[in-house]
C-alpha cells in the first residue's frame, strides 16, 4: 500500500468518534469531521495522481 493510502485509513479511523460524537448533537465534534473529510478529499486527490503516474508508468514497482 502507498503511504497515503494509509494516511487516508488512518484520518478515517481517527474521525470514527467525532462522527459518533457529531450524531449525538456535538457541533464541535461536527466541525472537525468537516475538516477531517476535507483532509480525506485531499488524501484521495493525491493517491488518484500516484495511480495515474503509475498507470502511465507501465506497472506497478514491486513493494519495498
Amino acid at each position: 500500500m502507498t503511504q497515503n493510502f494509509q494516511k487516508l485509513v488512518q484520518t478515517l479511523e481517527a474521525t470514527r468518534e467525532d462522527v459518533e460524537k457529531a450524531m449525538a448533537g456535538n457541533k464541535a465534534a461536527c466541525a472537525r469531521v468537516r475538516k477531517a473529510m476535507q483532509d480525506v478529499k485531499n488524501i484521495a486527490q493525491d493517491i488518484r495522481k500516484e495511480m495515474l503516474e503509475l498507470r502511465d508508468a507501465g506497472g506497478a514497482t514491486p513493494p519495498k
